[in-house]
């Protein structure tokens, strides 16, 4: 299978103990993944992540934003630095957006930071890498307020009236980004996948959070995407190759060949 993983974290330090992102970045590498995009999540995040976008320039993409959980009191400034880091080459603003499901204190400053931030975006030309998290109707509220934005609606695990809200306020050129969360035995996203369809679906891992099954429990990696595909393939009656060329293709139209 040839797979495009649309959101990682291997810059983290979570992967220090196991040969660093490096070691993680070739381990994709040999299960198929061909292209990954890595956005950041706060400022002291950017440094990590461009070193190891230097090692493998012709594999990782980068997207540049502040993390809805990191909009706190001095939020502009750090929303300022975070767009300023943009580099020629980058293919998205994100990892932004809205997450109510913690704490509800900066509700209005993240709507504020994801307005600035999207708005941003759109001058640019760039799409959205969007976090949603108890939070679809104010990030509707938001986005719909921006002309010209496109993006992906990450992690994505709602139900098919999500699916539809999305696509009333903001269009059908929006895509959902599916990780591990689809193999897990609760969870029903895998009901929306037939009214997202192929055409607007993208994987990704979240790594190195979100593990699929069988590697639930464990840190997560790029490595394991390919059991995503397989689990979204089953729901949409298709095979697993068929599958990852269709994500890559979409992934590829969104944020640019690799």
């Amino acid at each position: 299978m040839r797979l495009y993983d649309t959101h990682t974290h291997l810059y983290l330090s979570d992967f220090d103990a196991d040969g660093g992102g490096a070691a993680a970045v070739e381990r994709a590498v040999d299960a198929g993944v061909e292209a990954m995009l890595m956005p950041n999540v706060d400022l002291t995040t950017i440094a990590p992540l461009r070193a190891l976008q230097q090692q493998f320039p012709q594999r990782i993409s980068a997207a540049m934003g502040l993390h809805p959980t990191e909009v706190g009191e001095g939020w502009r400034d750090d929303v300022e630095q975070a767009l300023a880091a943009l580099q020629p080459g980058d293919v998205a603003v994100g990892e932004v957006g809205m997450d109510l499901y913690w704490d509800r204190t900066f509700r209005e400053q993240q709507m504020q930071a994801l307005e600035m931030q999207a708005a941003h975006a759109a001058a640019l030309g760039l799409p959205l890498v969007i976090h949603c998290r108890e939070a679809l109707d104010e990030t509707l509220e938001v986005l719909s307020g921006v002309k010209g934005m496109r993006g992906v609606m990450h992690s994505f695990g709602g139900t098919e009236a999500d699916v539809d809200a999305v696509r009333r306020r903001l269009g059908d050129d929006w895509y959902f980004g599916i990780n591990g969360i689809v193999t897990f035995k609760n969870c029903r996203v895998a009901d929306a996948l037939p009214s997202i369809t192929v055409s607007r679906l993208l994987l990704e891992t979240d790594s190195p959070y979100l593990a699929p099954v069988p590697h639930r429990g464990r840190r997560n990696e790029s490595a394991y995407i390919a059991a995503t595909a397989v689990r979204c393939a089953e729901a949409l009656g298709m095979s697993a190759d068929a599958l990852a060329d269709a994500t890559f293709a979409n992934a590829q139209s969104l944020f640019g060949k690799q």
